[in-house]
């Protein structure tokens, strides 16, 4: 399930690097190549809370094994693409390819800990957080090493051989399924919720093309958002078996806290990732490869916060580190030129590694333990949706600051976006007070009496999300 649900996060980074020689391989500027970004996040912010709900209805191998064998089949389709555009559409089919291993893995999780009777997890989600980190910090440079030995293509062929991989391991190892599920017994479209995941499909893809063409003459895209959205609204509260149950979600504000924070954490990481990245490159001087070693201080850092604030329950206390090191990175990196030390530039990706570390992990726990038990796939699935429609504001606002070309005052431009989406990081954390009660009900000490574990906290919302 750890490589299943890494197949994103190494697509995410090793094209990072490769942006700018592709583009100098189809003659394209930043604000063509962004959609290689894009693509893919705009295809799994789609597909990651239908395929979760799939999931949860239907087990976790089914899904898995289809929607990993397209990651092989995009990879293919990457290394032999002869157009910019083949090469977007190899993301996309890459993008809905890698859904299914996260909220997978999260399922099994809950799943095991129902069968086993033990209900924490912590050391399970830190390894499941470390794994995904481990693999940002080698994908930049692994990216570099790609495209230094083979070009850019190559870091699309690597899809092959790990899908094969991920393919074989979940036919071996994950639990069979003989059927639905308990909750999923009934009318297969009326549990699938056909209406339901298309509406929602219609809002979404319409908000993230708005948000890559800001302006006047994408004006009717939020109109169909805002209508789709309320289609979608009225079909959820009348379907005996909505898609998203927006009764309780609704009623959940601790996880509709967590899902904004989500949103804002991968608008300045994702912005750095990819803004900065290229600025390295272009405005910088440094090579693909080059690039790509600045970047691992920050996954490191990352990897090693995780594993020390891992082993703590409080939740609060790892998002408001991570708030406090997005707001310092961000002024940093307002103070970089072309004329800066090299050092500066390893320091920054330092710091943004402690906000790399905490946040990922704290946002993680927060969904396991605020989510409906028979909804943890989806709801897994709606934390990368918020995540990647961050990543769609990251990658809109880094093409609308560069234009043509990544220079400095382009990335300065970017960094006071990412410094305002770290203040209201700041800010949803620090005043949302069930935060702290969830903590306190983490920090309990486990029952004598209850083989089970330690004591569950409370919902904070005091709402029926917790059966």
């Amino acid at each position: 399930m750890m490589l299943g649900s890494v197949l994103n996060p190494i697509n995410s980074t090793v094209i990072a690097v490769a942006l700018v020689p592709i583009g100098a391989a189809f003659g394209a500027p930043p604000s063509q190549t962004a959609w290689l970004v894009s693509a893919l996040y705009l295809a799994t912010a789609l597909g990651q809370p239908i395929v979760g709900r799939l999931i949860d209805l239907f087990g976790p191998r089914r899904l898995f094994l289809v929607s990993t064998s397209l990651v092989g089949v995009a990879g293919v389709i990457g290394t032999l693409a002869p157009t910019l555009g083949v090469l977007i559409a190899a993301r996309v089919l890459l993008g809905f390819g890698t859904c299914a291993g996260y909220p997978a893995a999260m399922a099994l999780l809950r799943s095991e800990a129902k069968r086993t009777g033990q209900d924490s997890p912590a050391g399970v989600l830190t390894t499941l957080a470390v794994a995904n980190q481990t693999i940002a910090v080698i994908g930049p440079l692994l990216g570099g090493l790609l495209i230094g030995l083979g070009g850019w293509r190559s870091t699309f062929a690597l899809n092959i051989p790990l899908a094969v991989v991920s393919v074989a391991l979940g036919a071996l190892r994950l639990p069979k399924q003989s059927g639905p599920r308990p909750a999923a017994r009934g009318g297969l479209a009326e549990q699938i919720d056909l209406p339901g995941m298309g509406l929602f499909a219609a809002m979404l893809f319409t908000l993230l093309l708005f948000l890559m063409n800001l302006h006047t003459g994408t004006w009717y895209l939020p109109v169909i958002t805002i209508a789709a959205g309320a289609a979608f609204a009225v079909r959820e509260l009348r379907a005996g078996t909505p898609f998203i149950d927006l009764r309780v979600l609704g009623g959940n504000v601790p996880l509709l806290a967590t899902y904004g924070r989500a949103l804002v954490a991968y608008v300045v990481s994702y912005a750095f990732l990819y803004g900065f990245t290229q600025w390295t490159e272009e405005g910088y001087g440094l090579s693909p490869f080059h690039a790509g070693l600045v970047q691992v201080p920050m996954f490191l850092v990352g990897i090693g916060v995780s594993v020390t604030v891992g082993r703590r329950n409080a939740i609060f206390g790892k998002l408001l580190l991570g708030a406090v090191g997005q707001i310092v990175a961000c002024l940093l990196m307002l103070t970089l030129t072309a004329a800066s030390p090299l050092w500066a530039l390893i320091l920054l990706a330092v710091i943004f590694g402690v906000p790399q570390g905490s946040n990922s992990l704290a946002l993680q726990n927060s969904v396991y333990f605020q989510s409906d038990p028979q909804r943890t796939g989806s709801s897994a699935g709606l934390l990368r949706t918020f995540g990647y429609v961050g990543s769609m504001i990251a990658s809109s606002a880094t093409a609308a600051s560069f234009g043509e070309h990544a220079g400095t005052g382009g990335m300065h431009h970017l960094a006071w976006i990412m410094l305002g989406a770290g203040v209201l990081y700041l800010l949803i954390t620090v005043f949302d007070r069930g935060l702290r009660r969830l903590s306190a009900g983490l920090a309990k000490p486990k029952d004598p009496a209850d083989p089970a574990g330690p004591v569950e906290p409370a919902d904070p919302a005091g709402s029926a999300s917790k059966p």
